[in-house]
């Protein structure tokens, strides 16, 4: 079952990717310009940032400016979606003065709120594929999240009581508030989801490069030992 779930949401994400007629490797991931993504650096396969993961789940919310563009044709701009954002959205960790601790629980957290608020996505539009994939992908980053945490065990999902109340106050609205409502989560998510990785990647690549320094020094004595031996012998 595991296997068909899997198979199931590659296909689904293929299947969104490849909607304009590009290919999935060269579908970008919405990084700006001179902003390296993990993708593009080289370095041990177990550095979050460079997890194909990613590159799933953003190919499926970038797919989605061009669903609203679709959908209300030239009657609405995408950045119109900016009058009706969520105020229960969670923040995401900036690029400074954040640990890589706490960076990991923002997103794990901030996945959690945002697959609760997707049933509202769902409700508006049944069937909606951007909302598959992420939901399947989101609950891969978690777990990958978690995996590189100290305290793991903090990450928690939400109560009933908590899903009730991000979900309560959407119903209220009218039928196009909702809608735009419903849009206005997939772009937040998109964005919250390039924010992260962005903010990983850096936060990693730090890491990498410290340990490279620490390293260097033993490395240099190493080899001047070796040298030396070699001498020796000669």
């Amino acid at each position: 079952m595991a296997d068909a779930n899997l198979l199931s949401a590659v296909t689904l994400a293929a299947l969104l990717l490849h909607a304009s007629g590009a290919p999935v490797e060269d579908t970008p991931t919405d990084m700006p310009a001179g902003e390296p993504s993990g993708e593009e650096q080289a370095g041990p396969s177990n550095l979050l940032s460079v997890s194909p993961v990613w590159h799933a789940v953003l190919g499926a919310t970038k797919r989605h400016q061009k669903e609203f563009e679709d959908e209300f044709q030239h009657e609405l701009k995408y950045h119109f979606l900016e009058n009706y954002k969520v105020s229960s959205l969670p923040a995401g960790c900036p690029l400074s003065n954040f640990s890589k601790e706490a960076c990991l629980h923002r997103l794990a957290h901030g996945l959690r709120i945002y697959t609760v608020l997707l049933k509202h996505v769902e409700k508006e539009y049944p069937g909606n594929l951007i909302c598959s994939v992420v939901k399947y992908y989101s609950d891969l980053l978690i777990n990958l999240s978690k995996d590189k945490m100290r305290n793991p065990e903090q990450v928690t999902a939400l109560t009933s009581s908590q899903e009730a109340q991000l979900l309560g106050g959407l119903d209220h609205l009218d039928a196009f508030q909702r809608k735009m409502t419903a849009h206005s989560i997939l772009r937040q998510l998109h964005h919250f989801l390039v924010d992260s990785k962005r903010a990983i990647t850096k936060r990693e690549n730090t890491k990498a490069r410290m340990a490279d320094r620490l390293l260097a020094p033993i490395s240099f004595y190493n080899q001047k030992f070796k040298d030396e031996i070699i001498q020796k012998h000669l």
